[in-house]
């Protein structure tokens, strides 16, 4: 199905923010649209924050701006429900998920899994994989300093995908694709963006250090305590904000 360069517009009033980006996303898509790409433009949402916890899609919305038909779009919302990104509701439609404790524990617990022994398998590191930490670091420090807090989120989300992607395993990159669209719903459920992820600016400039150094042990052994504080400081936030 061929897709225009840029999407129709719906109505005189301006769309939610969030559409507005799925509609920049339609350039991602190949001339013949797929489930499976209409798919990948939901979870790169996701992750850049752009969708929260408990949000409604709109079928209507969306076929309209990704000029897909109806089955193509539910096909990819079972997909991102199999992912665990998306819920269906009986009569009310398909929902952003919200996680809960033990969903944070299992995505933690895959990512020192994954992330660590990634590190672990490097003898040597490319220049443009280097490169492209180096971009992510520089990223989330320069919105650190403007305070942009979700921008912060969003770098680290990047940071730790190119982090991975030093392996060279396909695969694995498709895996942390989707826990890293999990991983930002968590974060959606915390009030404070700076307290999730200020400190972690300087973390990962010290990982890319360690790596830059050729330190891989000492980089993954860094990595996994990192994760652990993480997930201590996620789980506390999440309780200090219900209480």
């Amino acid at each position: 199905m061929s897709l225009p360069s840029s999407p129709p517009v719906q109505s005189r009033a301006e769309p939610p923010s969030w559409l507005q980006s799925v509609a920049r996303d339609v350039g991602l898509l190949e001339r013949i649209s797929t489930a499976e790409r209409v798919a990948g433009v939901l979870r790169r949402r996701i992750t850049e924050g752009d969708l929260a916890p408990c949000m409604r899609l709109s079928e209507e919305q969306l076929i309209l701006v990704l000029r897909v038909s109806r089955n193509t779009l539910r096909e990819a919302f079972r997909m991102l429900a199999h992912e665990g990104l998306l819920v269906h509701e009986l009569h009310r439609g398909v929902f952003v998920r919200e996680l809960d404790e033990a969903d944070l524990h299992d995505l933690y617990r895959l990512r020192r899994t994954i992330e660590c022994d990634a590190v672990r398998s490097l003898s040597d590191i490319d220049h443009a994989g280097l490169t492209r930490l180096g971009d992510d670091v520089a990223a989330g420090e320069s919105a650190s300093g403007r305070g942009d807090w979700v921008a912060v989120g969003t770098a680290n989300m990047q940071f730790h995908r190119d982090l991975v992607a030093l392996a060279r395993s396909p695969r694995t990159d498709q895996v942390t694709e989707r826990l890293l669209a999990e991983m930002r719903l968590a974060f959606h459920a915390v009030a404070s963006a700076q307290r999730l992820h200020e400190k972690y600016v300087a973390r990962n400039r010290a990982l890319l250090d360690l790596l830059a150094a050729g330190a891989f042990e000492q980089a993954a052994s860094q990595l996994e305590q990192y994760l652990q504080d993480s997930l201590a400081e996620l789980l506390d936030a999440r309780r200090g904000d219900a209480a």
